[in-house]
């Protein structure tokens, strides 16, 4: 049996967070780092059918909506070899590895000349957070690293991201195209039932 109670502890410490931080972005990337940093280190949590890689595309399965909608947290499921097309969040983000390794290149979109500069490149091992925003920089392109397993990363954004609408940019001229990006699975898990958890106490 999965230890969904890390889960759901740690969506209980996020709400707290964002109840005391509003929109003080620096103040839950710091805080909220620490949590998530927390949740990654553990594999004994996410259950099975969000933990479950498709030949066709990578998976974005939601874990978690704030009923406000002021955040959500996801499981990205990477396929070996799977990879995103460039694209941004409009919202803040943290992206922590749970599983595996990433790859993520970077980009700025240059006004004056229209076009994509990359920032640079890196890999993500299990444990590593990485943080987007429209103010740090909100544009990249997400790889799964590995070429023979998959690759699971729990990510948090300040927004329910399925309903969001963002950007894929085209690298040669950084033209860009609108798009939702939805769900993979249209259930979540059920981290209210303690019935399990309370039956091994007695």
């Amino acid at each position: 049996m999965r230890n969904i109670a890390r889960l759901r502890d740690f969506i209980q410490s996020f709400t707290r967070l964002i109840e005391q931080a509003g929109d003080d972005e620096e103040r839950i990337f710091a805080d909220g780092e620490k949590v998530l940093s927390e949740l990654v280190s553990h594999d004994d949590w996410l259950p099975d059918d969000f933990a479950r890689p498709s030949p066709e595309r990578y998976q974005q399965y939601l874990l978690y909506c704030d009923p406000m909608e002021r955040f959500s947290v996801v499981s990205f499921v990477w396929g070996p070899g799977q990879t995103t097309q460039v694209h941004d969040h409009t919202v803040w983000g943290m992206v922590g590895v749970m599983r595996g390794a990433e790859a993520c290149e970077e980009f700025d979109l240059e006004p004056a000349a229209g076009r994509l500069r990359s920032r640079g490149k890196h890999q993500l091992s299990p444990g590593s957070i990485d943080l987007v925003s429209p103010r740090i920089g909100d544009i990249h392109k997400v790889s799964n690293a590995l070429a023979d397993r998959a690759s699971i990363s729990i990510h948090i954004y300040g927004a329910n991201i399925g309903a969001v609408k963002r950007h894929i940019y085209e690298p040669d001229t950084g033209s860009k195209k609108t798009f939702v990006s939805g769900y993979s699975s249209n259930v979540t898990p059920n981290i209210w039932d303690r019935s399990a958890e309370l039956a091994t106490v007695n």
